[in-house]
């Protein structure tokens, strides 16, 4: 008798992919992921619950809704007809303006242009968009290679880029690439937000740099060099004239690609899901509640501005005293103490050094008590001794006693902004 030998070909990736499709709910498809959702990966890490809903592709807006948490996101018709003007002025001349605003802000001192090139991008889908981006690309390089190339610039106008995401192809689309004489590409990210006497608004920058850090990783599985710095094309001031100035992404590029390597582990996200859980937002309500819940999150204020669940995070956050609604830096210097809770009961216990029968078991270290005082908790009683001293000379109460456990955070103490 003849021996079969049967082969399984389901490999763990194709396993995954089924897991997926189970915790999204495989009537929907899957939502692709975008630069400003991996950028947004890269600036919450430790959130376990964003990778895995974001890695199953699930519609994170309809989950909100179904949560009754909706998240306003959205920018007005306006702001969309004022971006493109800006952007098409931008792109005037040829994009020969946009060639003078990178060489002017990254200080260029290589020969005049002798011309500029804007290839034709235009293909079917996403996969022949992305392959037209490679020809072009290709072609750019192909000139610099030539001793007669001359000093001409290649710039893509809404180009196609293919960076692999755990396992799987994700088409992103930047503002343009410009290529130089040279072969270097450099991302170009065209904002609305003003620039104001040189300067701009932090958070939106970093947040531009997180986005084109993405790009150029994906510029970066093309071939040929990148820059290390993005060009950031913004109004001037109150007008509508575009000026430009050079970021670094060197910190953001590392970041992010240390993002990306953590979705390869989804696997070990996906598997501690427990059996039967789904994110098909076709559920009740209440279901929903308590999949979600079986994730957990690393809410921050931040996330307001980046992730559609933020609302239903942060009530989730408040309900349970956390103190991350305070800020990651309140909750960095908070050390071990992770509500609101413990941190006015370690603020108003004894004082630390009050000897063993007395001593807090926050106070003490690994080797109870007696031990070095832990330093929050030392900041912390110093800090409402203080208060009350001050209270005492202004002939005002003494301080209010610890909330109950369970209890809602004091109003100062939650994160600003409402729904």
């Amino acid at each position: 008798m003849r021996r079969v030998t049967y082969v399984n070909h389901r490999t763990p990736a194709a396993g995954l992919r089924r897991r997926l499709a189970e915790l999204r709910g495989p009537a929907h498809p899957p939502r692709p992921l975008d630069a400003r959702a991996l950028a947004a990966l890269a600036a919450n890490p430790g959130c376990r619950r964003r990778a895995l809903l974001d890695g199953a592709g699930v519609d994170k807006a309809a989950l909100a809704r179904a949560l009754g948490a909706p998240a306003p996101f959205g920018q007005s018709q306006f702001a969309f007809a004022r971006g493109h003007a800006f952007e098409a002025r931008v792109h005037a001349d040829g994009c020969a303006a946009l060639v003078g605003l990178l060489r002017a802000a990254t200080g260029d001192t290589g020969p005049e242009p002798t011309g500029v090139e804007v290839p034709d991008l235009t293909a079917d889908g996403p996969a022949g968009r992305a392959a037209r981006t490679r020809l072009a690309l290709a072609e750019a390089d192909d000139r610099a290679a030539r001793p007669d190339g001359g000093a001409v610039w290649t710039v893509l106008v809404h180009p196609m880029l293919a960076l692999p995401v755990a396992g799987s192809p994700v088409h992103l689309e930047p503002d343009a690439v410009a290529v130089a004489p040279d072969g270097t590409r450099t991302v170009v990210e065209v904002k609305s937000f003003p620039i104001l006497d040189g300067t701009a608004d932090p958070a939106k920058v970093g947040g531009a740099a997180r986005q084109a850090a993405v790009y150029a990783l994906a510029l970066e599985e093309s071939g040929g060099p990148v820059a290390d710095a993005l060009l950031l094309v913004c109004p001037k001031n109150f007008s509508n004239l575009p000026t430009a100035a050079a970021v670094d992404l060197r910190r953001q590029r590392a970041a992010v690609r240390r993002q990306l390597a953590r979705l390869t582990g989804l696997a070990d996200i996906a598997a501690a899901v427990p059996e039967g859980v789904t994110f098909d937002v076709e559920r009740p309500g209440a279901e929903l509640a308590a999949a979600v819940a079986d994730v957990p999150a690393a809410y921050a204020p931040e996330c307001l501005a980046t992730c559609e669940l933020a609302f239903h995070c942060r009530e989730r956050a408040r309900s349970g005293g956390e103190v991350t609604v305070l800020g990651r830096a309140v909750r960095g210097e908070l050390g071990a103490l992770r509500t609101v809770d413990a941190v006015l009961a370690a603020a108003h216990g004894p004082a630390p050094g009050a000897g063993a029968e007395g001593a807090d078991p926050e106070d003490a270290g690994a080797e109870g008590a007696g031990a070095v005082p832990d330093p929050a908790v030392a900041a912390l009683r110093r800090a409402a001794r203080l208060r009350a001293e001050a209270l005492a000379q202004a002939g005002h109460a003494a301080p209010a006693p610890t909330p109950a456990p369970g209890a809602a955070p004091p109003q100062a103490a939650r994160d600003g902004g409402g729904r």
